[in-house]
């Protein structure tokens, strides 16, 4: 397993760029101060500060103007509503975001230039925008690492393929793209926590939908095996090891002991498969996915098989 990916430093401009689409979102004002970092996965509405109570001001979040606030600064007037917004502005906020398509006053846009400040605008509704904003910043600083192995997506279970260079990684994901499977990446594969509790893997942006075959090169995925082939991203729910057989102490023929992975401080079924010439890898990594499936909804053969055993011996007369 790789050493864990140091948490990335999200400026205002990495959130712009990934989100802007999804958000709605349009830079009005402020663009210089792009750089600046954001230090929170939450986001603000600052009614209290423009009331002028900062006591307990969350000033490293991205700060939210909705409806309510949008009138509220027209109630105050433009002179005092200028100086409310001057003040928030020298909480140094990492950036002031109006929701609702509202136009901000002109007086803001001043300020946010002058103090660069990124000023954005979205079309979305306020309550929307803030579910959305916070499942992006959720993304944006969930802890990463990068396995190498390749990833699948077999009927619903994601499946990390491991093993060491050559044991035949590439061929086995083949095989199972040729079933109907989907790939998720090919040969390097990284993985994020979510909440703490979920785990995520997904490919590089520039290896994305991409293949490469020993003997044959690159491969576009979803030109040959279609659009279905591929996935962006997918829970990690299984890891497969392929080994030499040869190199193996004790090749386990019950699967009584489930095995653990574990990444990024989580555990994840691990089933070692022996590799040597004959035998259908893909095949055999598919059976593991299914395996894996019917234990996840209570169903362990082996465990029933040892149940079973054990009463015969019990019923059997000695």
């Amino acid at each position: 397993m790789s050493d864990p990916i140091p948490t990335p430093t999200i400026t205002v401009e990495r959130f712009y760029l990934n989100h802007a689409e999804k958000l709605e979102l349009t830079l009005i004002a402020g663009g210089t101060g792009l750089s600046r970092k954001l230090e929170e996965r939450a986001v603000n509405r600052p009614g209290l500060a423009l009331a002028g109570f900062f006591q307990y001001f969350a000033y490293r979040r991205i700060q939210v103007i909705g409806g309510a606030e949008s009138r509220y600064l027209k109630f105050l007037g433009e002179k005092v509503a200028a100086k409310r917004i001057e003040a928030l502005l020298k909480e140094k906020i990492p950036c002031l975001i109006f929701t609702r398509n509202l136009n901000p006053p002109d007086y803001v846009r001043e300020q946010c230039e002058a103090l660069k400040i990124p000023l954005f605008r979205s079309r979305i509704t306020t309550l929307k925008f803030l579910n959305a904003a916070t499942i992006a910043l959720e993304l944006e600083f969930a802890p990463q690492i990068t396995e190498l192995g390749s990833m699948v997506d077999i009927l619903g279970i994601g499946v990390l393929i491991r093993g060491e260079s050559g044991i035949g990684k590439s061929e086995t994901v083949l095989g199972l793209l040729e079933r109907g499977y989907a790939l998720v990446s090919d040969d390097v594969t990284r993985i994020r926590l979510l909440e703490g509790r979920e785990l995520i893997g997904s490919s590089s942006e520039t290896t994305r939908y991409h293949m490469e075959i020993r003997g044959i090169g690159i491969i576009n995925v979803p030109a040959i095996f279609g659009v279905a082939s591929v996935r962006p991203e997918k829970r990690l729910d299984l890891v497969v090891t392929l080994q030499d057989w040869s190199k193996m102490e004790e090749v386990d023929r019950v699967g009584m002991d489930q095995h653990q992975y574990t990444i990024l401080g989580i555990s994840v079924p691990h089933v070692l498969i022996p590799v040597r010439p004959g035998r259908d890898m893909a095949r055999l990594v598919e059976v593991a996915a299914l395996d894996q499936k019917l234990k996840s909804l209570g169903v362990n053969a082996a465990r029933e098989f040892n149940e079973r055993l054990i009463e015969r011996m019990r019923t059997t007369p000695h």
